[in-house]
């Protein structure tokens, strides 16, 4: 497991005319502060890789569909260690990633996937490193 990289599992409430799912709150492990959510759509067997944050804590949800997320960690004191988790409805939960962790990610779902982003710190261009997908050697197609 990656250092600072938790899965929490999180609730979902039924409720007459649609449900509730449950997605951050200030007491919850993980919670780092807050500064921006936003959402993104993902297609099926579309894959969007790498992307390495220097400072900002993600806390990633997947209210709609399938997304296979792919962390890779390279810092010194690790040796290149992989980590794959794959969060739905059918497995809803709350991915938190802290700075310096490689992430990419895949929608699984026909229908299209969106994820929410709950993060600490506002966007910003500068503060993230990008890779090229063939730059982390991984294996997509499995």
């Amino acid at each position: 497991m990656i250092d600072n990289f938790l899965i929490t599992p999180l609730g979902i409430i039924n409720t007459p005319g649609g449900n509730v799912m449950h997605g951050m709150k200030e007491s919850d492990s993980g919670f780092s502060g807050f500064s921006e959510a936003y959402f993104s759509e993902i297609d099926f067997g579309a894959i969007k890789a790498w992307k390495r944050h220097k400072e900002m804590t993600l806390n990633l949800v997947v209210p709609i569909g399938e997304i296979r997320f792919v962390l890779f960690d390279d810092r010194e004191d690790v040796n290149n260690q992989f980590q794959e988790v794959v969060i739905s409805r059918d497995n809803y939960c709350r991915l938190t990633i802290p700075p310096m962790i490689w992430v990419g990610f895949q929608g699984l779902s026909a229908n299209g996937s969106m994820l929410l982003n709950i993060a600490n710190l506002t966007h910003d261009f500068k503060e993230a490193d990008r890779k090229d997908i063939k730059e982390i050697e991984f294996n997509w197609s499995n």
